[in-house]
């Protein structure tokens, strides 16, 4: 379980702070309160283990400053080691970084490169960002 080092609870754990599912709901189920710190402290354990999902999780709050302050290069850093591991969603966010130049140098190149990897394993953004960086030229 979560408490005892599993990554995968540790992630779901911090899912559920995160929507506020682990916290209260009022009488029609409405959520009634988030705990972003405590997501963020709960992916922060998976993500060390290097689960990707919560690698990918612990950089949105990141790139958001939920939970933690915002904080975009690690953001990129989180994004990272997940896109690594294969997660399309940090692939996709990662070539936004470098497209914009958030949180790292701004290198169009190195966009392409991952929105190629997203959109290769199907991520629609992925494919309409390349498809608007090829339209303008890139």
């Amino acid at each position: 379980d979560a408490e005892a080092g599993d990554a995968e609870a540790q992630n779901a754990l911090g899912s559920l702070f995160y929507s506020g599912e682990a916290i209260s709901k009022d009488a029609t189920g409405k959520i009634m309160d988030y705990d972003l710190e405590t997501a963020a402290a709960w992916f922060y354990r998976a993500a060390e283990q290097g689960h990707p999902s919560a690698q990918f999780n612990l950089g949105l709050l990141y790139a958001e400053g939920h939970g933690v302050p915002q904080d975009s290069a690690k953001a990129v850093e989180w994004f990272s080691k997940a896109a690594a591991q294969g997660n399309v969603d940090a692939q996709n966010n990662l070539g936004v970084m470098y497209l914009i130049g958030e949180g790292v140098a701004k290198d169009t190149q190195k966009s392409i490169e991952w929105f190629e990897k997203a959109a290769a394993q199907g991520n629609q953004d992925a494919k309409e960002n390349l498809e608007a960086i090829r339209a303008a030229g890139n």
